[in-house]
């Protein structure tokens, strides 16, 4: 018996076994009816047992057809599903991924990997709403976000996209030889300090501080009230206080000398930028690029 024609013959048994009709079969199968018909006959003489009992009204599986529906179609199945995932390497990624990030997250985090992704995939479309608030991506319908690991919702996959990161207290020199340099968190309080405040609905961002295990939250107050860390950065610049900042986004303005760090010795390490997403069992093949593309390797 040649086991490779058998096989090849299978599917069509499993075709007309699950439609319940040589003719629905037919067109799934994009063959003729009579072409079908043949194909199972042989294969039920090849086997020496009848697969299907016909009537003039209706088809269905004996209780071989059964049997061979039962413990063998799984199988077939699964192959086919293999035989389409095997596609997808083939294909380039293609569609729209929507995300939602700071300004500062976008400009350390995505933008410089968005280069080599457009130019490797042309077919992926990439939209990026810059919200420096907190966002529910599920109900906004994103894709994913870009947030400081602290800042995310339990129940999210939460993928690091960017070292560890620390906040930098800083002021002009003209600034801090006129007001002095605060040397405990609590000194703020007697100076202008440059407030954020994300969106309208929200208060003013309180200053995070934290030194050998002891946390301190600061309520600083001053002439001005921003909405977001490169505004407040801006400000300090011209001269208008002091500002609390990503470390990051300070570094050539204080190896310039523009400006002077404080407090440095009470600003710890903490989560830097993850992407995050709903923990769903398949993403689409651009987003899976997104995710290898954006994920942070130490």
């Amino acid at each position: 018996m040649d086991q490779r024609s058998l096989i090849d013959d299978i599917p069509a048994f499993l075709a007309v076994a699950r439609a319940r009709s040589f003719t629905r079969a037919a067109a799934q199968l994009g063959i003729s009816q009579s072409r079908l018909s043949q194909t199972v006959r042989s294969l039920e003489e090849r086997l020496g047992v009848r697969l299907l009992a016909r009537t003039t009204r209706s088809v269905a599986p004996t209780e071989a057809g059964e049997h061979l529906l039962r413990n063998v179609g799984p199988h077939f199945a699964q192959i086919e599903a293999e035989l389409g995932v095997l596609a997808d390497f083939g294909a380039k990624p293609a569609g729209i991924v929507r995300l939602t990030a700071t300004e500062n997250a976008a400009a350390a985090v995505l933008w410089p990997a968005f280069r080599g992704i457009v130019e490797d995939y042309p077919g992926i479309r990439l939209e990026v709403s810059i919200d420096n608030g907190p966002t529910d991506i599920v109900a906004e319908g994103f894709d994913a976000g870009v947030r400081h690991g602290d800042m995310i919702a339990k129940g999210m996959v939460a993928v690091p996209v960017g070292p560890k990161m620390r906040m930098a207290v800083v002021g002009t020199p003209d600034y801090l030889a006129r007001y002095g340099h605060p040397r405990t968190p609590q000194d703020l309080t007697v100076h202008h300090c440059i407030n954020v405040r994300f969106t309208p609905d929200d208060g003013v961002y309180a200053w995070e501080f934290e030194k050998e295990a002891r946390e301190l939250r600061v309520r600083v107050d001053g002439p001005l009230v921003v909405t977001t860390a490169p505004a407040s950065l801006t400000a300090s610049l011209a001269g208008l206080g002091l500002a609390y900042v990503p470390e990051d986004m300070v570094t050539a303005s204080l190896a310039s000398d523009a400006l002077e760090r404080v407090l440095e010795d009470w600003c710890e390490p903490f989560p830097g930028y993850h992407l995050y997403y709903p923990n769903r069992r398949q993403h689409s093949a651009a987003f899976a690029v997104i995710i290898e593309r954006l994920r942070y390797r130490a």
